[in-house]
């Protein structure tokens, strides 16, 4: 199983949209590393759900039910999508600026890499995170 981060802007989709729908297809995404990791996720894969410019934080915990799907908004079917279904929302959301205020975190893609839509999230970020947020 691997980690990811997803981001989306919360007044556009949000952890609560999610929730609503029961299973959300993540497509738009038009950076070329952000669509590599798409194409990288498989079904069972695990993705924090990241509310940007507003909150600017993890909230939530999604799995991924389907993979290697086509943008069903991209009309010339170059780009990747996948679906997500909501796991749980974490008990304590946690701050970007918790993130970057975590030596631990300092190589995470969310720190490096801070426009990136879909990253990679490693096994011990992913349990320092958890902690983090007191589960």
């Amino acid at each position: 199983m691997a980690y990811w981060l997803l981001k989306s802007e919360p007044d556009a989709y949000g952890w609560n949209d999610l929730v609503k729908e029961g299973e959300g297809t993540w497509d738009g995404v038009r950076n070329h590393r952000a669509a590599n990791n798409l194409r990288a996720m498989q079904v069972g894969d695990e993705a924090f759900f990241y509310h940007s410019n507003i909150g600017k934080e993890i909230v939530g915990i999604a799995v991924i039910s389907a993979a290697g799907l086509a943008d069903p908004s991209d009309p010339e079917g170059k780009w990747a999508a996948v679906k997500v279904r909501p796991v749980r929302k974490l008990r304590r959301a946690v701050t970007l600026a918790q993130v970057k205020a975590d030596p631990e975190l300092a190589q995470m893609e969310l720190v490096k890499f801070s426009r990136l839509s879909v990253a990679v999230v490693t096994v011990e970020e992913w349990a320092h995170i958890l902690a983090m947020a007191g589960e």
